[in-house]
């Protein structure tokens, strides 16, 4: 019997941190399965990554899923089966924002929010366990540096990712005793297509690309957090010192900083 593609899954691998975590780790020698909706984006990065210098591995495999539709997480974990593959590492990299008072926005796109940073997250993390146990692999969620405080004006946003952090740091505990590390990473702001789907200016977007740290960066800092078994990863000084006085600060003062902050953005957008 032929022994099962161990795999590192990544979603949300189209662009941005989910693209270069899976050219990072290419070139450490891992096995990739990329996953996103956009299925010519994931194609041109698989072609990329199977012609790397010294790659090894045959061409990733690519599914586009929309991990928000009810029953996409199992139907990627039959695909895999199908495919003669088991998931060693696996990255739940796939999300997004958006700007805007709550009870402004668009209903469904909120909860699209909720199913794709949060329930397919959860079931992805569920459905694969047993094979990460089996290999006594690795999991990494990319929560965010706003998961250490409330966010008015990205409110479900900022939730689901406090939500990203704590269900990670307790699934951190349970597996442990398995052999499985869980890492969550939590980024600052990252110049990705994360601004444009989010709605920010082109103004504030320009400015976070001017002093942020780069998504290949943030890429290598999370890969090297996960693979060091660490619960916690935060790319940069800023990020560090967010999440160490957040919970130290009234949280009056940073509701009414961030709630400012997602004002001034929101202004810049209707200019």
């Amino acid at each position: 019997m032929t022994a099962p593609r161990k795999l590192m899954l990544i979603t949300g691998a189209s662009g941005g941190i989910g693209a270069d975590l899976a050219r990072y780790a290419a070139a450490q020698g891992h096995d990739l399965a990329l996953v996103a909706r956009n299925r010519a984006a994931l194609d041109a990065l698989a072609d990329e990554l199977a012609v790397l210098p010294g790659q090894r591995n045959p061409r990733p495999l690519a599914f586009d899923f929309d991990l928000t539709q009810p029953g996409a997480p199992a139907a990627l974990a039959a695909a895999l089966e199908a495919a003669g593959a088991s998931v060693e590492i696996l990255v739940n990299n796939a999300g997004y924002g958006l700007l805007g008072p709550a009870t402004e926005g668009d209903h469904a796109e909120q909860l699209g929010m909720i199913d794709l940073n949060m329930r397919a997250l959860t079931e992805l993390s569920l459905i694969f366990a047993p094979q990460l146990i089996q290999a006594r692999g690795r999991l990494l969620n990319v929560a965010s540096i706003v998961a250490f405080m409330p966010g008015p004006g990205m409110a479900v946003y900022y939730a689901s990712k406090a939500y990203v952090l704590s269900f990670s740091e307790a699934l951190s505990v349970e597996l442990a005793p398995r052999g499985v590390s869980v890492t969550a990473l939590c980024p600052g702001p990252v110049p990705t297509g994360f601004q444009a789907r989010a709605r920010f200016s082109a103004k504030m977007d320009k400015m976070i690309r001017s002093g942020a740290l780069s998504a290949p960066e943030v890429a290598k800092i999370a890969y090297q957090g996960m693979m060091a078994g660490k619960r916690v990863v935060l790319p940069g000084l800023m990020t560090k010192f967010i999440a160490w006085t957040s919970p130290l600060a009234p949280k009056s003062l940073t509701m009414a900083m961030v709630g400012s902050m997602q004002l001034r953005r929101r202004e810049k957008e209707i200019a």
